[in-house]
């Protein structure tokens, strides 16, 4: 069952110190609508900007050290990880921030705080699908001795190992399973943290003028100064707090195996745009499902209806119609005259359209078929393999194609058709096309 968007049901405020500029600030929760996403807006600011969460509007971590920033026109958000943590874990797709300054409050240097007051506020689903994300296959980047690999995976599963090879600090292990709904216990309550040989470098950089003892552990030689653990691995379940807020600057639900080793915001950002251009390529791929199609099953679906379901265009659309669509079997026609565009290059002398192009046009009229079945609403189709292939008679301009398809098998990620492509009675193709279903 595919989950709904969700957004707040209350306005609500919380307010305290920027971690690092030391400035006082005000947050205003307050619900948005759906496909909105995570919308900060300056109120600071006479204009009072809006900027939305995403990666677009990242500033580059190396530029601003140790926290993740969005900006937009010059105006800049610091230190958003830990509410972005909190939205991710509690599903909230859809919200308005309002903030008078320019960096977030750092609270007890968790994210416990944010999740307490976003649950103050209720949360209620709105009636559109949320939208997800997964991993099609392994990606990794990787900076000196921190690396983050992605693997494929059907929900969303992290480890994390800190090693700093500091005398003083043991290396660090911690496994977190999205699918526990363990986020309070295992990871919210885990703090900011950094060495005590780091303050000073920290505060010469103009970091650090807002914390503390209480809000960031610090750790020595001799152990924590002034402070104690609140869990074990504290640290590690810190950095996959950091990673979880920082994903959910994509604005999708992310669907994968992730293994982490000493990475931070710097190498969590370059991972994104990784995955992000992954996610880039299979959009533009594959055959995407409609969320809503025809309801009327066995009528004709027009050119109009039928780009609603392919984003193929001229002059690669190779379906002119849908002129019967059923549980498990469909036709579509193609034209074919003297004006297609391939007749110029193939044959000029004597027309013929390519074998492979008939093939992809029964792989058309597949894909809005098993795209067409409600459970695979929101799906995309990607080609795995043609087989038993033959070609019996050439098609030449002036036939008109009659594309059948009959489902042979159609599982959760996969999908196995006969197509056969006919002018008049006669058979001039045919082929069995299995296709990957996958979560678009």
């Amino acid at each position: 069952m595919e989950d709904l968007q969700q957004t707040i049901k209350k306005e609500v405020s919380i307010k305290g110190v920027g971690l690092h500029t030391g400035k006082k600030v005000n947050l205003t929760f307050k619900p948005n609508l759906p496909d909105a996403g995570v919308v900060f807006k300056r109120i600071d600011v006479s204009e009072k900007p809006i900027i939305r969460a995403n990666l677009s509007k990242v500033i580059p971590p190396d530029k601003k050290l140790r926290r993740t920033s969005i900006g937009r026109n010059g105006l800049e958000i610091h230190t958003i990880e830990h509410v972005m943590a909190a939205l991710s874990a509690l599903k909230i797709d859809n919200i308005l921030i309002e903030i008078d300054n320019e960096e977030l409050p750092g609270l007890d240097g968790s994210t416990l705080p944010f999740v307490k007051i976003l649950n103050d506020a209720g949360i209620k689903q709105q009636n559109i699908f949320r939208k997800s994300v997964s991993i099609n296959s392994p990606i990794w980047v990787r900076e000196d001795d921190a690396i983050i690999i992605g693997l494929p995976d059907d929900k969303f599963t992290v480890s994390y190992t800190l090693d700093y090879n500091n005398s003083y600090m043991s290396a660090q292990y911690i496994k977190y399973s999205g699918l526990n709904n363990n986020f309070v216990k295992e990871i919210a309550h885990s703090r900011t943290f950094c060495l005590e040989e780091e303050v000073e470098k920290l505060k010469k950089m103009g970091l650090g003028k807002g914390a503390n003892y209480t809000n960031t552990v610090v750790i020595s030689k001799n152990g924590l100064i002034n402070n104690e653990f609140r869990c074990d691995n504290e640290f590690a379940r810190h950095k996959v707090l950091d990673l979880i807020g920082d994903l959910y600057l994509l604005g999708n639900q992310i669907n994968g195996y992730i293994v982490a080793l000493k990475s931070g915001h710097y190498l969590n950002i370059k991972f994104l745009r990784k995955l992000e251009r992954q996610q880039e390529r299979i959009d533009r791929g594959g055959i995407s499902a409609p969320s809503v199609i025809s309801e009327t099953e066995g009528e004709e679906l027009d050119i109009r209806a039928i780009h609603k379901v392919l984003p193929h265009r001229y002059p690669f659309l190779l379906v002119d119609k849908i002129i019967k669509l059923e549980d498990k079997y469909a036709i579509g026609i193609k034209n074919v005259t003297i004006n297609e565009h391939f007749f110029q290059g193939h044959f000029p002398g004597r027309p013929v359209m390519p074998g492979v192009l008939i093939i992809e046009a029964m792989a058309q009229v597949a894909g809005v078929l098993m795209l067409s079945k409600p459970e695979n609403h929101g799906k995309m189709a990607y080609f795995m393999s043609i087989d038993k292939v033959k070609f019996r008679k050439t098609v030449l301009p002036g036939d008109r194609l009659r594309l059948e398809v009959n489902i042979i098998k159609v599982k959760t990620k996969t999908g196995q058709v006969y197509t056969k492509a006919l002018v008049g009675d006669q058979i001039v193709a045919e082929a069995n096309l299995m296709f990957a279903l996958v979560d678009g």
